[in-house]
């Protein structure tokens, strides 16, 4: 159960420090609004994944077993692209936020459709979670729970962690956020050779 639960943590961490619409409207939010009336949308995953889930399980419960596996080792070379774009993001990161993002009040419905629209669930939960939850499951109930709540746990924690520190240290923030996506992008290696190691592993 260890080994799911740091496989989540670690994708979910890695995923929510990674600059993308919902972390660009976040920190917008933020900035224009304060803390208080955007850290409900850290929540914003809680609504938006549930149909990106069912759908995703759906099709992948009904794939043969060699199918998943062979998927398992698309997400790893999907991770290790993200860990290639994040070590770049990290080398060229300015800090900015783009301008003329509106402040819609109510932030955590507008952030979940904002991460509804994000092809990135999408492709974390078909390529890298979708299997891996599969997987946890058919061992046992206990692995596929324990992933899931390590994923959205973490999440939550780091997407209120970063609408924390652009809220009180805005001088800080982009030299954290650097920081931050360099250790991601790190993570994102580590999971990508995890999910081509454990994916060849179950073909041979």
């Amino acid at each position: 159960m260890v080994v799911y639960l740091i496989l989540g943590a670690t994708y979910a961490f890695a995923a929510a420090v990674q600059p993308g619409a919902l972390q660009t409207y976040l920190i917008s939010q933020t900035l224009s609004n304060g803390w208080r009336r955007t850290l409900p949308a850290a929540l914003s995953p809680l609504i938006s994944d549930g149909p990106i889930i069912v759908l995703v399980l759906l099709v992948l419960s009904r794939v043969p077993a060699g199918v998943q596996l062979v998927l398992q080792c698309v997400g790893g070379i999907f991770l290790l692209y993200l860990a290639a774009d994040a070590w770049k993001t990290w080398r060229n990161y300015a800090g900015t936020v783009p301008e003329g993002i509106q402040s819609p009040r109510q932030s955590l419905l507008r952030a979940a459709v904002v991460n509804l629209l994000n092809p990135n669930p999408y492709l974390g939960w078909s390529l890298v979670l979708g299997p891996l939850l599969l997987k946890g499951w058919h061992e046992t109930p206990a692995h596929g729970i324990a992933l899931v709540a390590a994923f959205y746990l973490t999440m939550i924690l780091t997407l209120a962690g970063i609408i924390m520190l652009f809220a009180a240290a805005r001088n800080l923030g982009p030299r954290v956020s650097r920081a931050l996506i360099g250790a991601s992008a790190i993570g994102l290696a580590c999971f990508g050779l995890y999910q081509l190691w454990s994916g060849t592993r179950g073909l041979w």
